[in-house]
């Protein structure tokens, strides 16, 4: 449950900001803070955050069926 949540706000975070998550991380992944990215990794970054959260809500539809 917690990693689910963990998730859906990384997901969320990725939908609504997507440069400051991406800028977060690459600052954390390069000694250099002057990296310039190539404008698609943004809109990859959005998708990414939708490809998320659709696949924790349609996770959560299904129930547990154990």
């Amino acid at each position: 449950m917690a990693l689910r949540l963990l998730l859906l706000a990384l997901g969320l975070a990725e939908l609504l900001a997507p440069r400051k998550v991406v800028d977060f991380w690459m600052n954390l992944a390069t000694a250099e803070s002057d990296v310039e990215l190539r404008s698609w990794v943004y809109t990859a970054a959005r998708l990414e955050g939708l490809v998320i959260v659709l696949w924790l809500l349609a996770a959560g539809r299904g129930g547990d069926e154990s």
